[in-house]
């Protein structure tokens, strides 16, 4: 199992981002490539080797055709951190302001959407880097008491997040990690300049897309976690753990732009881990409900499994006075908690909630596309030590396939693990 861990020790930018995954291996020849099928230009990708307080890496930077100059620049979102201060403080998908006329430029939220999906990028990438973006403008949308599609990025700062942002997608799924993890952030410290005047670190945009994601503070006295970066980890990493367990095959370092008290440095791993097992921490939530009518369970376990819900059941019991009840046992991540403790309060009628922290060994799944006579099918393959031991075909596409050619479920099924068994 391949494994990507990023040590956010000085904290996470886009432009550090990128640095780091070129010096992991992405070939910038590649980058470029992918990011052309957009219909994105005036700008050029500048790569090189770079050295921080003695530790070599890669830098990046994204240079504008236009340059701003000094005097024009204008703080009208939250400060960019260490990323491109040659150009602007501005490229993390700021509301625009109206206080700026020399830059009355700008594309919303819903318009970077459409060129991202007018693109032939895969659809894998595509629907990466919205949703990327998408951490930014909903964080945006609530500070700014707006609406998500029309939360506007600034012209220039819409290039440099496009190429940021879309670039993180194009470089995850090159390297194809089959799990990712990242240590606790560095968010930094003092104060930022932005639409808000000073306001202290992190910057509001940067709170709002890293709740439930373990943070610290104050490590140096400069902001070190900008909104892109923050996005690209809220979308990108399975676990957040300080106590990583793999074998490293790689250390690499995204050079950043500042110079601090600690080396201004992304470092990544590239690692294995040499079971095909996912090993995880997760938790139980569970009410006992004796008063709930039973068609509304339905219902609520709809609801929490469009949620993100990893598993819902519910347990018999008799309880006092040999009342017959049921325990609703929710099983998610550590970090959703809030989320579906709310969905049971709102949703059911229990008057309280007990939890208990649980470790989830699973295998390895990939979904595969079996060609039939019926129809391309999915089937989910299990694997242990990169053996595949356990394959089932998607029940709902088997029974849909067999109303549609009029034909006894068990005979799709049947042909999907034959034509499956056939290619392997």
């Amino acid at each position: 199992m391949k494994i990507l861990y990023y040590d956010c020790f000085a904290g996470i930018s886009g432009d550090m981002n990128l640095a780091a995954m070129l010096d992991l291996g992405v070939p910038l020849e590649h980058l470029e490539k992918e990011l052309k099928k957009l219909a994105v230009d005036g700008y050029k990708i500048q790569s090189r080797v770079a050295l921080k307080m003695g530790i070599s890496g890669t830098q990046v930077d994204v240079k504008l055709e236009q340059e701003i100059k000094p005097e024009e620049k204008y703080n009208h979102g939250h400060s960019h951190g260490h990323g491109h201060g040659h150009v602007h403080n501005h490229s993390h998908g700021h509301v625009h302001s109206t206080e700026s006329p020399q830059h009355s430029e700008h594309r919303a939220y819903k318009d970077i959407k459409e060129i991202i999906n007018n693109s032939t990028l895969s659809k894998e990438i595509k629907e990466t880097s919205i949703a990327i973006f998408e951490k930014v403008a909903v964080a945006e949308a609530k500070i700014h008491n707006k609406t998500v599609d029309n939360v506007h990025f600034h012209e220039v700062g819409a290039v440099d997040s496009i190429v940021d942002i879309v670039g993180a997608a194009i470089c995850f799924h090159y390297l194809k990690p089959h799990k990712v993890l990242c240590s606790t952030v560095e968010l930094g410290g003092g104060f930022v300049n932005c639409a808000h005047g000073k306001f202290p670190v992190p910057a509001p945009a940067t709170a709002e897309i890293l709740k439930n994601i373990p943070v610290k503070l104050g490590t140096v006295n400069v902001e070190t976690t900008t909104p892109t970066g923050a996005a690209i980890l809220a979308t990108l990493v399975d676990e957040f753990t300080d106590k990583p367990e793999f074998s490293i095959q790689k250390s690499c370092y995204g050079i950043g732009h500042r110079d601090m008290e600690i080396p201004n440095v992304l470092r990544t791993y590239w690692g294995e881990k040499l079971s095909s097992e996912n090993l995880e921490k997760a938790v139980v939530l569970e009410c006992n409900i004796d008063d709930m009518p039973p068609e509304h369970y339905e219902f609520l376990m709809d609801k929490l499994f469009n949620e993100g819900a990893h598993d819902v059941f519910i347990t018999p019991i008799i309880m006092k006075k040999s009342r017959p009840a049921c325990i609703l046992s929710v099983l998610c991540s550590i970090y959703d908690i809030q989320k579906f403790e709310n969905i049971l309060f709102t949703e059911s009628t229990t008057l309280g909630i007990r939890s208990y922290q649980v470790s989830k060994s699973m295998l390895s799944r990939k979904i595969q596309k079996i060609e039939t006579k019926f129809g391309a099918i999915d089937i989910k393959i299990a694997s242990l030590n990169n053996m595949e031991i356990k394959w089932k075909p998607e029940f709902e596409q088997c029974k849909k396939a067999a109303i549609e050619n009029n034909v006894p479920l068990k005979i799709v099924i049947e042909e999907v693990l034959r034509n499956y068994k056939s290619s392997n």
